[in-house]
């Protein structure tokens, strides 16, 4: 019994830690983002950017290869943010498929509606259109009828 309850508990605390976590690392992450992305963040990449070419030029290296290794440098900055946006957006992207299965599934049943409507108000007026005819050749006949009647 002891140990149900405490396992019970530790469930509760596991619970209560993910919530947290839930709700934490997200934000973590998108403030890393922002002073990642941030104005002053791009300029102080490009300062050290500009210092690591300027090490290698001369230091005596060739500019094409001082050109790809600062480009290397610089990426390693733009890769972490990519992969804390896409951790981020992961998070997001569930969401937004789960919102666009419910949208999807509301317009299907929509268009189904308008079209159920549509094809009853065709059958309607095709089935209208079908008596008109029959009634229009019923007085023609009646109307013939009468005519040799008179002959």
């Amino acid at each position: 019994m002891a140990g149900e309850k405490e396992e019970k508990e530790d469930v509760e605390e596991l619970r209560e830690v993910l919530s947290v976590i839930s709700k934490e690392v997200p934000a973590l992450i998108k403030g890393i983002i922002a002073s990642v992305f941030s104005e002053e963040a791009g300029r102080d990449m490009g300062r050290a950017a500009a210092a690591f070419y300027k090490e290698l030029k001369e230091a005596g290296m060739p500019e094409d290869v001082a050109v790809k290794m600062t480009e290397g440098y610089i990426s390693t900055f733009t890769s972490l943010g990519e992969i804390m946006k896409r951790a981020v957006g992961k998070q997001k992207s569930i969401e937004d498929e789960r919102i666009g299965k419910e949208i999807s599934k509301e317009v299907s049943k929509k268009v189904m509606e308008k079209l159920s409507e549509k094809l009853s108000k065709e059958i309607s007026e095709e089935t209208a259109k079908e008596i008109e005819k029959e009634l229009a050749k019923q007085r023609r006949e009646k109307s013939e009828e009468e005519e040799e009647d008179e002959d």
